[in-house]
Formats: structure tokens, C-alpha cells, sequence
């Protein structure tokens, strides 16, 4: 077993609680809990959150209670994520707030859902989840007395925005954003053309850890798959081959766990090996300075971006577009374009807070209503509403 590290000194290029940007909205800042502690705790604690667990990537809440929600996955990215923060001496707790937050904009049915409502609304300014995730956390969360959202710090709120990289370059404009992100009338405060702190982008490097590895969990044990499939992947193939030699005679079950769990650990060494030379050759000496670079501080190697390739095609190919998946997606997209399609036409028959702010059908307001309400749905509760309103028996 090896010796146990200590958590680490904030280094000094880490986010600096003290120094925090502020919020839109001035609170005390208390003296029980960091900024970035107390904005982990309101997306602990927001409604968005919570639906996650009813919302799926890849298969509908209902075929399986095995299988990753957004709530889980969620879960398993702040667990990697704060994981490479503690190493890597950055705030735990801003880089755990951004992995906890970063898919509440997700609607129900994951891509397919978010392709139905991006298609819905072309003519209406679109849909991103990401934009969406920000609009959720600076409006639309309904829980305090004193302003609309969460009221978040500038560094979670940046850290959503632009987790990927920067979304527009000083020769690109406002009209280059999602809408969500054009509709604050201060985005610009997000310096939307740089990139983001150095613990945004563990949180984006955490998802993709997870998403990779519990996909083909999750593909191996709804048997779109096999073991001996993946075998044939690089790098996969590799850890599996490595587990039945150290445990021949282990169950199937128990070496997809340890597999899945030895490629966490590759990747996450990977990461912290590649940002580690970055970091010795950038020599930042705060968060600014690692916004201020030509390109990402945190990151994986190209001889992993190599392996992931195969690994991302074969899960393309086996898994997201497996007959079973696309059956179901088929149907999601139909749910959610329907009810789209529906509510935008006559919304009468939206909740009542919903239509009484709505202007009239077929309007931008109305669309962004639609949406809004849409994308709040989890999976159960979008099936459930296309039934009643689709079927002459959906309420009898």
C-alpha cells in the first residue's frame, strides 16, 4: 500500500477564496465557510440538482436502476476532480463546486433531448446546455428572498461559461454566444475570450474521465458489448488483459470494476503528469496568469489523446449508436419535440405560473418559457406529461 500524502498547501497559482471576485448580488461573507464552499452548498441544495438523478445520458431513466444518472455521474466527476485538485494543490472546493454544477443545464434524455430542443429552437436564439446551465444558476433557480438564481461568485460562474475553453477571440462579438449567455446584460465581466481558472479546467477533464469510463461500464453491462470486444480497443484492452493475469480466475463483474478502476487512475496520472510540465514551463504565479495563456494549463498528453480516439470511436459505433439506443433515443426525441411543438402552439395548457408569463403562441418569449420548463423535466416526468397530453387515457 502506498504512504499516504497529506493535503497540500494552496498553491500559488491556485483560486484564492479571499481574494474571490464577488457577486452580483453583495452578501456578508460569513466566516464559517469559504465563497467557493458556500456556492458548492447552494448547488447542493438548488432544485436543478436534485432532478438530476432523474436524467440519463445514454439510456432512459427507466431501463435499469443500474445504470448512471446525471445526479451519479455528477457525483463521480467532484470525486476525480477534487482528487486531482488536492495533488495539484488548487481550491478543492471551487474545483468540487464546478463538477457538482456543470450538467444542470442538461435536459431530460441527454444529447437527443438537447438536439430536439436546439432543433425547436432555431428560430427562437437555441440551445446549449451549458449556456443553460448558467441561465438555471443567474435566474431561473427560484429559492432566495433577495435575488433571482444563486447569486454564485464570479469564479464558479466564469468556471460554467467557458469550462471548454474560450467561446469567442477579440475579433468575434456577442452575436458568436449562446443565447442564454447573450441574455445577461454584464457577460462581458465573464471575460468570455480567455481561458478559465486552472481548477474550471480540472472539472472539464474530470468529466471526460468519468464519461469515458462509465460508458463502457455502463455499455458492458447492458450487454451492447462484451469483454472481449473492448479487448481489442487500445489502452482498454490493455487494463483488461492486465487484470484477468493478476486475477484469473475473478468474475466478470468484479474485472469490469477493477479494469474501469485502473483506467481511472491512468487517466487521471496522465493529467497530472501533462499539467504538471505545463505548469514548470507556464511558471504562473496566480489564477490570472493562467487565464492569461494561449492555451490550457490542465490537460491530457497527446500520446493519450492518441488512445482516446479509438476508445471514443468504438464507443460511438458499439454503444451511442447501438440499434437498442437509438430506439430509445428515437422515441426521446419524439417526447421532447412533441411537447415542444405543442406547448409553443397552445400555451394554455402550460402550467399556470408558466402561462401567465407567457405573451402569446408562437412568440420568443413563449419559446424560452417552453424550453425553460422543458429542459427542467427528468426523464419519468417528460414521458409522463407526453402521455397525458398525447393519449385520450393519459389522465384517466
Amino acid at each position: 500500500m502506498g504512504k499516504f500524502s497529506p493535503l497540500r498547501e494552496r498553491a500559488i497559482y491556485a483560486s484564492d477564496p479571499t481574494r474571490a471576485r464577488g457577486r452580483r448580488i453583495e452578501q456578508p461573507s460569513g466566516s464559517e465557510r469559504s465563497p467557493f464552499q458556500r456556492d458548492k452548498d447552494r448547488i447542493i441544495h438548488s432544485s436543478a440538482f436534485r432532478r438530476l438523478k432523474g436524467k440519463t445520458q445514454v439510456f432512459v431513466a427507466h431501463e435499469g436502476d443500474y445504470y448512471r444518472t446525471r445526479l451519479t455521474h455528477s457525483l463521480e466527476v467532484a470525486q476525480i476532480g477534487r482528487s486531482i485538485a488536492r495533488v495539484l494543490g488548487l481550491d478543492e472546493d471551487l474545483a468540487e463546486c464546478l463538477c457538482l454544477g456543470h450538467d444542470l443545464g442538461h435536459p431530460p434524455f441527454g444529447h437527443s433531448g438537447e438536439d430536439a430542443l436546439a432543433e425547436g429552437m432555431a428560430p427562437y436564439g437555441g440551445f446549449d446546455h451549458n449556456a443553460q446551465t448558467l441561465r438555471i444558476v443567474e435566474l431561473l433557480e427560484g429559492r432566495y428572498a433577495e435575488f433571482d438564481g444563486l447569486n454564485l461568485t464570479w469564479e464558479t460562474l466564469e468556471g460554467i461559461a467557458k469550462h471548454n475553453g474560450p467561446l469567442i477571440t477579440k475579433e468575434t462579438d456577442k452575436a458568436k454566444l449562446p443565447w442564454a449567455l447573450r441574455a445577461l446584460d454584464d457577460w462581458e465581466r465573464l471575460e468570455l475570450n480567455t481561458y478559465a481558472g486552472p481548477e474550471a479546467q480540472v472539472a472539464a477533464l474530470a468529466d471526460d474521465i468519468a464519461y469515458n469510463n462509465h460508458d463502457i461500464d455502463d455499455g458492458l453491462r447492458a450487454g451492447l458489448f462484451s469483454v472481449k470486444d473492448v479487448c481489442e480497443v487500445p489502452l482498454v484492452g490493455e487494463a483488461f488483459r492486465d487484470v484477468q493475469k493478476r486475477y484469473p480466475d475473478i468474475s466478470e463483474d468484479r474485472m469490469i470494476h477493477e479494469a474501469v478502476r485502473d483506467l481511472i487512475g491512468y487517466m487521471v496520472a496522465d493529467v497530472l503528469g501533462e499539467t504538471r510540465d505545463r505548469l514548470a514551463a507556464a511558471a504562473p504565479k496566480s489564477a490570472d496568469d493562467i487565464r492569461g495563456l494561449d492555451h490550457a494549463i490542465c490537460d491530457f498528453s497527446a500520446k493519450f489523446r492518441e488512445l482516446e480516439a479509438p476508445l471514443r470511436k468504438f464507443l460511438f459505433e458499439n454503444m451511442y449508436r447501438h440499434y437498442k439506443v437509438n430506439r430509445m433515443m428515437g422515441q426521446a426525441t419524439r417526447v421532447v419535440r412533441e411537447l415542444f411543438d405543442l406547448f409553443l402552439e397552445d400555451p394554455d395548457i402550460l402550467p399556470t405560473e408558466l402561462r401567465q408569463r407567457c405573451d402569446a403562441p408562437k412568440t420568443a418569449t413563449t419559446a424560452r418559457i417552453v424550453c425553460d420548463y422543458i429542459a427542467g423535466m427528468t426523464d419519468s416526468y417528460a414521458i409522463s406529461e407526453h402521455r397525458k397530453l398525447f393519449s385520450v387515457t393519459g389522465y384517466l
